[in-house]
């Protein structure tokens, strides 16, 4: 079998892709398309993957995808996200919010912002924490938190490892939100659709045709020489151009070559376990959106609320829990987590005990967050150009290698296929 473009992977990036391309093969090992963007309907409770909302920014897109919903299809919402810290909620991000802290705290934030020592260079994420923010709020909420949601030692991340997304703030700035509250963020108003974020995998479907996409089948070898893909049907396709969606670790053992299988191994993440909980009714947290949770006597890092984004009433939340790569999350894991998760809930007192669990399931995120470094950063830019002396691409958030938005997937996407 013969195709132009052979497409590895059928989320956001390589579904895009498709969009923008005519002479097409897309190969997806799931039975259902989306990756990480598919919704579950369970009951009365509509759950993603995980947190998924979209802030366009991109007009094109913007229209693609809301120009396709009916107004009453969507919700806008204001963003709303706080911090769970000493038994209360204070605005996010930490940094701008410290005089939300007790005085004592605040006091100690300040002293050590005024007095924490800059670098023109640093040599990773946790000394970056140090020199821009001071001991106190480093060690009160971000050192904390980032080593719940990476599960590892942020001395091994880069400086830059979050690139964009991470809400920096200057003396200034921290300053003047003292008076006026200006929480701002990449995505401080956002859209998500009623039915999940699997309506924009659906929108994108509309233009891919059934017979250019195999699902339940797998890539397991590829000749890059002889511009051949062997699948786990037996079929062997040539193409003359491949873009790869899926994880670059995967991905690169897919080769017969060496150095690819030693990068692979030497790639770091972390996973994420999801639990989706359906409630039988509204918790008194009904206005927020997601917290962050810093304590690491708290099993998760980060609760969202489904209901309060789609104004339902009754609870319905996704809770997250990071893990090493290499830990192994088995059946008795999840059973001890999910006991933990309820019982820190009410903890929290998001739940107490006239609350029924009326569904909920798990999903495990793997790879979930990569870690970027920059020694790997740099022979995975080496290995890209390698391999794109063979028309071989590798795109998005995990094919990529690194922390972007799904609107950045859509746009690395399009801007491949015009020189395809």
């Amino acid at each position: 079998m013969k195709t132009k473009n052979l497409i590895i992977g059928a989320g956001i990036s390589g579904l895009t892709l498709a969009n923008y391309l005519d002479d097409y093969l897309i190969v997806e090992k799931s039975t259902l398309v989306g990756g990480y963007c598919k919704t579950h309907y369970v009951k009365d409770y509509i759950w993603d993957y995980a947190g998924h909302f979209f802030h366009f920014k991109t007009e094109e897109f913007k229209k693609k995808f809301i120009d396709s919903l009916n107004a009453d299809e969507y919700v806008t919402q204001d963003k709303k996200t706080y911090i769970y810290f000493d038994e209360s909620l204070i605005d996010y991000p930490f940094q701008t919010n410290i005089h939300e802290l007790s005085k004592e705290k605040f006091i100690d934030c300040l002293y050590d912002l005024f007095n924490k020592e800059e670098k023109e260079n640093y040599d990773n994420f946790l000394d970056m924490l140090y020199g821009k923010f001071g001991k106190s709020i480093t060690e009160m909420f971000l050192k904390p938190y980032n080593e719940k949601l990476y599960a590892c030692d942020l001395k091994t991340l880069d400086k830059d490892a979050m690139g964009r997304f991470f809400p920096y703030a200057d003396i200034k700035a921290i300053i003047n939100n003292m008076k006026e509250s200006k929480n701002s963020s990449y995505n401080n108003t956002f859209l998500y659709p009623k039915k999940g974020a699997q309506v924009i995998i659906d929108i994108l479907m509309q233009k891919i045709k059934k017979e250019q996409i195999l699902l339940n089948t797998k890539v397991t070898y590829i000749d890059e020489k002889n511009k051949e893909a062997k699948l786990s049907n037996g079929e062997v396709i040539q193409y003359e151009n491949l873009i790869n969606t899926i994880p670059f670790n995967q991905f690169l053992m897919l080769f017969s070559n060496p150095k690819y299988s030693e990068l692979s191994n030497n790639l770091t993440y972390n996973k994420v376990l999801v639990f989706n909980l359906g409630f039988n009714k509204k918790s008194k947290y009904d206005k927020e959106h997601w917290i962050y949770i810093p304590d690491k006597n708290i099993n998760f890092y980060r609760i969202g609320f489904y209901d309060n984004i789609l104004n339902a009433d009754k609870l319905s939340m996704y809770i997250e829990i990071g893990y090493p790569k290499n830990q192994n999350i088995d059946e008795k894991e999840i059973e001890n987590q999910l006991d933990l998760t309820l019982k820190n809930l009410q903890k929290m007192q998001v739940i107490d005990d006239s609350f029924e669990l009326v569904a909920f399931e798990h999903i495990i995120m793997d790879p979930a967050y990569v870690h970027i470094n920059t020694e790997n950063s740099l022979q995975i830019k080496n290995v890209m150009q390698e391999l794109q002396t063979n028309n071989i691409y590798s795109i998005g958030r995990y094919g990529g290698w690194t922390y972007c938005s799904m609107e950045d997937c859509m746009v690395e996407a399009k801007s491949l296929s015009s020189n395809l």
